[in-house]
């Protein structure tokens, strides 16, 4: 067991050694709040250089509580005030929002780090992808599982071995949100706001995705069932969610999600060798356990909170920014998930399986 745990690198993304990427923050929720201003403040190379939110009165204030220079609102910020201020723009609005904010950063020529999903509808990220594109100015979207270390050894495990070839993958991730937002009319429960539904665009997104990315493979059939039994979910169809995903070469994924339910996240990806299991796997506190045969070994990475996590995300896209590497899970990333959610959208409501194209 021990070859496969030698030589590992936490930080082997990172390419430069110094520098500085000044972030306009938009969208002053609990989440920028609490753990990205934090993780930014605590980086190697970022730092919080501008708030925008609703109005200017409430940005200034939140600035000056947070001790950050400027706090602008959003229609100033459209206007391009304060653009000599920051050098890259984070998106941490509510989903149907994110297109406005990073296709103005865009225009203003700065790089942006807009948070996943990455939009409402696919559409809607296809356009946000296409105009970034077109100002050729780099977008990532915030997959945090990509930087977060236990994530990245288990998918350096998986290239290198470790379980032989991946057969199949059990996903889960469940929170309760009208605990944690105690509010029936939060915009996570609004279709409008939200997009698709709640529980997989929120939630089961982080199955998803970790799985593309430790495996290096694409879904390419889904089929997959949902209901709403609660009344606070009732203009959404997915308060329990599971699907079925067929991936390229035959490997298959159970994915299951609730916004109602016990919090509870993990996967386990199981080959013809060896078993690689996230447990706590998405809320922070990423914890590795690795079987082969009859040797388990477990690594744990509880050091690793939720707001250590968005540092290491923070400062590889600042290190992205400030260096020549290629940014890894970009706009055209996450426009795939954006399809393959979607896809299990659609055959839930026909009840008949989706390929995707």
């Amino acid at each position: 067991m021990q070859q496969w745990l030698d030589g590992y690198d936490d930080r082997d993304w990172q390419t430069i050694e110094d520098g500085t990427v000044r972030y306009a923050l938009v969208g002053i929720g609990w989440w920028t709040r609490d753990v990205a201003i934090p993780a930014i403040e605590r980086s190697e190379f970022g730092e919080v250089a501008v708030l925008v939110s609703s109005s200017t009165e409430k940005a200034e204030r939140i600035a000056d509580e947070e001790n950050v220079e400027r706090g602008i609102s959003y229609e100033q910020y459209h206007e391009g005030a304060a653009a000599d201020d920051y050098d890259a723009v984070y998106v941490g609005t509510p989903n149907a929002y994110h297109r406005e904010y990073v296709e103005t950063a865009a225009d203003l020529g700065k790089a942006v780090l807009c948070e996943k999903p990455m939009e409402a509808t696919v559409e809607r990220a296809e356009a946000m992808v296409e105009h970034c594109e077109d100002a050729d100015v780099p977008l990532m979207i915030a997959y945090r599982m990509h930087t977060e270390p236990a994530v990245r050894r288990a998918r350096e495990l998986i290239e290198n071995g470790f379980i032989g070839e991946p057969a199949t993958v059990q996903g889960h991730n469940s929170q309760r949100l009208l605990e944690m937002i105690p509010d029936p009319d939060q915009w996570r429960l609004d279709p409008d706001v939200s997009g698709y539904g709640t529980s997989v665009m929120d939630l089961g997104i982080y199955s998803i995705n970790t799985t593309r990315y430790l495996l290096g493979r694409e879904p390419v059939a889904v089929e997959s069932r949902m209901s709403s039994l609660h009344d606070a979910f009732e203009d959404v169809p997915d308060e329990r969610s599971s699907s079925l995903l067929a991936f390229e070469d035959d490997v298959r994924m159970v994915t299951t999600t609730s916004q109602n339910a016990q919090v509870d996240t993990q996967l386990k990806i199981t080959g013809t060798e060896g078993q690689i299991e996230l447990d706590p796997a998405f809320h922070g506190e990423c914890s590795l356990r690795l079987t082969r045969g009859d040797l388990v070994v477990d690594i744990d990475h509880r050091e690793f909170d939720a707001e250590r996590e968005v540092l290491e995300l923070f400062d590889y896209f600042s290190d992205r920014v400030l260096g020549d590497a290629e940014i890894g899970p970009d706009g055209r990333h996450g426009l795939a998930d954006m399809r393959i959610i979607r896809a299990i959208h659609e055959s839930a409501e026909t009840g008949e399986p989706v390929e995707l194209r």
